[in-house]
């Protein structure tokens, strides 16, 4: 177990700094920079501004003194926003981007499993038919449709929630549905086509056969293995919800670290799309590591040492 856990670790060091250092490339070589604006600063002016900031060394050396403040945690100074680092923006704005997220994965998980339990246990019903074609439209939409459409509804047309801002309960309200409902439709088709599988095996029918009770079958034998593929693709969907909240937050005007990382991609403020990426890559390498680690409670079979084949 030892093992398994220093091997995950490592791992996650190595793709944390693969992507630092692949993200800081990548900004030096596209066109513009954190100092372009539409008036034209003067040169003397720009060359003083680039060396306050270590514009002027070699890319090399700027490369090798930013991982250095990264090791100490230092995202570096923002370009765009005076007397702010990166650090004091994602301070601000992470815990309520990970608010948004972690309820909109929690709505995503509760419903789309109980949705797919009642699928399956109803298959080739009327119910059955249309869970599966609403699920398949909540997939193939985009997520500013989503947003769109219940912006509509339930602000304009119904104004039962708003449809901007932050800091009330009710102000998380349609956020959280648009970015939670592809991950619930996809649960639950995930839930359903695995328990529809699972009750055709073999021990399914030999527990039948001795009289053990419905439910138990259901929760102890059929649920928990239909769960283990639905624990794999937790990763996957964390980083949708990653991504997906860009989107989200913009469309609702949440002050959130995905709103402020399409602001300083437009700004090229180099230090605080440096920051977001690394941060949102260690939320990522996290989830997938506690993943691993659940997918090994819910099957016995596998072993921490044999997880990785």
């Amino acid at each position: 177990m030892l093992s398994f856990i220093l091997s995950r670790i490592l791992t996650g060091i190595a793709v944390i700094f693969i992507v630092a250092s692949a993200t800081f490339f990548l900004l030096r070589v596209l066109p513009g920079g954190p100092f372009d604006t539409e008036k034209r600063i003067p040169p003397q002016i720009l060359e003083n501004i680039e060396k306050k900031y270590g514009f002027d060394k070699p890319l090399l050396n700027q490369y090798a003194i930013y991982m250095g403040n990264l090791i100490k945690g230092d995202f570096g100074p923002s370009y765009r926003y005076i007397d702010r680092s990166a650090n004091d923006i994602i301070k601000e704005t992470l815990p309520i981007s990970l608010e948004l997220g972690v309820i909109a994965l929690l709505i995503a998980l509760f419903f789309g499993i109980i949705a797919g339990v009642i699928s399956a246990s109803m298959p080739r019903t009327v119910y059955d038919l249309s869970s599966v074609v609403f699920s398949t439209s909540l997939i193939s939409l985009p997520s500013f449709v989503i947003g769109a459409a219940l912006i509509y509804f339930f602000s304009v047309k119904w104004r039962i929630f708003p449809a901007a801002l932050w800091g009330e309960p009710q102000h998380i309200v349609l956020p959280a549905l648009t970015l939670s409902l592809a991950p619930f439709a996809y649960i639950s088709r995930l839930v359903r086509s695995n328990m529809l599988d699972i009750s055709g095996e073999l021990y399914i029918r030999t527990a039948k056969s001795k009289g053990v009770g419905r439910i138990r079958i259901l929760t102890k034998h059929i649920l928990r293995n239909a769960l283990i593929p639905v624990v794999t693709v937790l990763g996957p969907i964390s980083a949708y919800l990653v991504t997906g909240s860009f989107v989200v937050e913009h469309i609702f005007a949440i002050p959130g670290i995905g709103r402020f990382f399409v602001l300083a991609v437009s700004n090229r403020d180099y230090s605080v799309v440096l920051g977001i990426t690394i941060v949102y890559t260690i939320i990522l390498v996290f989830a997938n590591l506690i993943v691993d680690f659940l997918y090994v409670y819910l099957d016995p079979r596998i072993k921490f040492g044999k997880s990785e084949s």
